[in-house]
């Protein structure tokens, strides 16, 4: 009889062991799949990256703010305002490879189309540093117009869109003469912070300091509408499939979701203090930084609900998804 109760007990903790490992698999899924490519985040007062799905953590300077991802996957770069410089990181080891002087105050970090250069909008010094990513040194700084936050590149890299947060607008930079030989006036907003393009590369999507997004008509350079969003600044991402357009709320707790046809706006409540938003490579997945709870958010965008909420670091900042530049 002892051997029978012996062997009943056996099998019902092997069968509890089974179900605990098919439920913690059954849970390790989901996170699997709503990461289909590497996600980085930026944790500005820890001074750190922390990646996803693999959850490591990579540490960096002061202050790590705006980071980017080359087009093959195989750096990241991320500015330190505090330091003036840029931390560029191997993402197959996690080791950082060198740290490299830019301007006073460096925000927004954007990487070339053909993987070569690294441009760093310097807010303080009203310049553009120019990193060749194969020396990692700077070759050549590209004055502007008062308090430069973020740029864009068209797909072709002939042009490269930058916001001047100052108040002049957008700046447009030939990138070949690394010369800005245009500005586009944003009447309707405060201070351009973010921006990104739609894929036909017509409108840029210009999202303010305060609470607005404005429409600009790249080929007349007019604003075709300017659409309150949430309170705060925040960043902006156009999916890569056009569906929508989501821009973050630092001083809120919802992102605000766009339709780019009817220009008709969704709040998607998400937690406090929402700043960096990234869309997912197939656009079905949106990340978000909620800098004020320490978590990163993830919506679905069929469904525009949020699916998870991961803690992380201290003050997550902004995302870099390989494929959604």
């Amino acid at each position: 009889m002892k051997t029978t109760i012996t062997a009943m007990v056996l099998a019902v903790l092997l069968t509890l062991s089974q179900f605990a490992a098919a439920q913690s698999a059954t849970a390790a899924q989901p996170e699997q799949a709503e990461f289909p490519q590497p996600v980085y985040v930026t944790m500005r007062a820890s001074g750190t990256v922390e990646t996803f799905p693999d959850r490591s953590v990579w540490k960096g300077g002061r202050n790590m703010l705006y980071d980017a991802v080359t087009p093959d996957g195989k750096r990241l770069l991320v500015t330190s305002p505090s330091e003036g410089s840029v931390h560029v990181f191997d993402t197959g080891s996690g080791r950082q490879l060198a740290v490299v002087p830019v301007g006073q105050a460096p925000k927004g970090v954007k990487v070339t189309p053909d993987g070569r250069f690294a441009w760093v909008s310097n807010q303080g010094s009203a310049n553009i540093s120019v990193i060749d990513l194969g020396s990692l040194e700077v070759v050549d700084t590209i004055g502007v117009e008062a308090e430069p936050h973020n740029a864009r590149f068209t797909a072709d890299g002939k042009r490269a869109y930058v916001t001047l947060q100052g108040g002049a607008g957008i700046g447009v930079i030939d990138t070949a003469q690394r010369k800005m030989i245009r500005v586009i006036p944003v009447p309707g907003i405060t201070g351009p912070h973010n921006l990104d393009l739609s894929p036909d590369e017509k409108t840029a999507w210009v999202r303010d300091f305060v609470h607005n997004v404005a429409v600009v008509d790249l080929e007349s350079g007019k604003v075709r509408k300017v659409i309150e969003v949430g309170a705060g600044h925040g960043g902006i991402d156009v999916s890569p499939d056009g569906r929508y357009v989501v821009t973050g709320a630092i001083a809120d707790q919802v992102v605000s979701v766009i339709d780019p046809k009817t220009l008709e706006v969704r709040n998607v409540e998400v937690g406090n203090g929402p700043h960096g938003v990234r869309a997912s490579a197939d656009g079905h997945w949106i990340y978000v930084t909620l800098t004020r709870d320490n978590r990163v958010a993830v919506i679905d965008a069929d469904t525009m609900k949020v699916v998870k909420k991961i803690a992380v670091g201290q003050f997550p900042f902004w995302v870099a998804v390989p494929g959604n530049p």
